[in-house]
C-alpha cells in the first residue's frame, strides 16, 4: 500500500517536473503553518469573550482587584489589553495619554504575533497558480518540440501526452492555492475580529462613565417604548 503510494507520488513528480516538486514543498509548508496557527489560536482561546463583561462590570463598580482577578484567568489577548487599561487607570499620577499608548503597545504586540506567517500563506496562495501556469507553458513548449522533432512521423499520442503533463502543473497550482487562500482569509478574519473586540473592550475601560450613561439611556428608551397596560 505504502509502496504503491510512493510509486504514484514519484510518477506524479516525474510527469510534472521541478515545478510540481516546488508546489509540493509549498503545500507542505502551507499545511504546517496552518496547523501551527490553528494551535496558536486554540491556545489563546481566540473566540472566548466570557470574561469581558464581568471584568468590565467590576471595573465600573470601582472594584479593580476583582476585575484583574477575572482577567488573570483568561488566556485571550483581550484580557491582557484590559489589564493594561485597568492598571493604568488605577494610577492617578499617570496621564491618560500614556496609558492609552501602553494599551496600544500591548495590543499591537499580540496582533503582530497572531499575524505571523499569515503573509507567507498569502504569498503561497498567489504564487501557486502562477507557478502552475509557468509549468504548463514549459510543458507545452516541450511537447511541440517533440512534435517538431518527429517530422513526418507525427504521432498524436506524443502531443496528447505532452499536453496533459503540461496541464498537470496548472491543476497542482490551483490545488495548492485554493485551500491556502481560504485558510489564510479565515485566519486573517479571526485576527481582525479580535482586533476590533480589543479596541471595543479598551474603549469601554477608558469611557466607563460615558458607557454607563449610554446604557442608562438605552434602558430608559426601552422602558418608554414598552406599551402601557391599564387594568
Amino acid at each position: 500500500m505504502i509502496d504503491g503510494l510512493d510509486d504514484q507520488i514519484r510518477a506524479f513528480l516525474e510527469a510534472g517536473g521541478p515545478v510540481v516538486a516546488v508546489l509540493l514543498a509549498m503545500s507542505v509548508f502551507a499545511m504546517a503553518v496552518a496547523f501551527v496557527k490553528l494551535y496558536q489560536f486554540w491556545g489563546i482561546r481566540i473566540g472566548d469573550r466570557r470574561f469581558v463583561e464581568p471584568a468590565y462590570l467590576h471595573h465600573r463598580n470601582g472594584d479593580a482587584p476583582r476585575a484583574l482577578a477575572v482577567l488573570a484567568r483568561a488566556r485571550n489577548p483581550i484580557a491582557r489589553v484590559m489589564e493594561a487599561a485597568i492598571r493604568g487607570k488605577s494610577h492617578p499620577g499617570v496621564p491618560e495619554e500614556t496609558v492609552r499608548e501602553e494599551v496600544v503597545r500591548v495590543a499591537n504586540l499580540h496582533l503582530v504575533r497572531l499575524r505571523g506567517f499569515l503573509r507567507s500563506l498569502e504569498v503561497i496562495g498567489t504564487l501557486s497558480p502562477l507557478l502552475g501556469l509557468f509549468g504548463t507553458v514549459l510543458g507545452m513548449i516541450d511537447a511541440f518540440q517533440q512534435l517538431e522533432g518527429a517530422g513526418n512521423q507525427v504521432n498524436p499520442a506524443i502531443l496528447s501526452r505532452g499536453i496533459w503533463e503540461a496541464l498537470l502543473t496548472t491543476a497542482a497550482g490551483l490545488t495548492v492555492a485554493i485551500p491556502t487562500i481560504a485558510v489564510a482569509t479565515w485566519l486573517e478574519r479571526r485576527v481582525d475580529r479580535l482586533a476590533a473586540d480589543m479596541e471595543d473592550a479598551a474603549t469601554k475601560i477608558f469611557t466607563v462613565g460615558l458607557s454607563r450613561d449610554s446604557e442608562n439611556q438605552v434602558d430608559d428608551a426601552i422602558e418608554q417604548t414598552q406599551p402601557a397596560y391599564s387594568d
